[in-house]
């Protein structure tokens, strides 16, 4: 994903405002990434991205699914189903998943 591609589609945070954030603020624990606009506080689905950006950050290695590359179509599809199968609620003025794909 790009800089300017959303992370937080609850907040509309895109990843160039959370990776300025944790290279300015030097937080010190990837929870405190929610002071950026509220990234991770909505729908939950961005929060393991935002810890490793957090990690990657503070210059540590990162394995596991949240450090595959996704395009941003995809990532807002994974997004969609997290929602469907009951994983979280979105706040209201949250960008929604898309529709079903035929």
């Amino acid at each position: 994903m790009d800089l300017d591609d959303t992370i937080c589609y609850c907040f509309h945070v895109p990843k160039r405002k959370i990776v300025n954030f944790i290279r300015i603020t030097s937080p010190r624990r990837a929870s405190q990434i929610s002071e950026c606009g509220g990234a991770g506080t909505g729908c939950g689905w961005c929060v393991p991205f935002l810890k490793k950006f957090f990690a990657e950050g503070m210059g540590e290695g990162v394995e596991g699914a949240a450090s595959e590359e996704l395009t941003p179509e995809d990532y807002a599809r994974r997004r969609g189903e997290y929602i469907s199968d009951g994983g979280g609620t979105p706040p209201s003025g949250a960008i929604p998943p898309p529709g079903p794909i035929d």
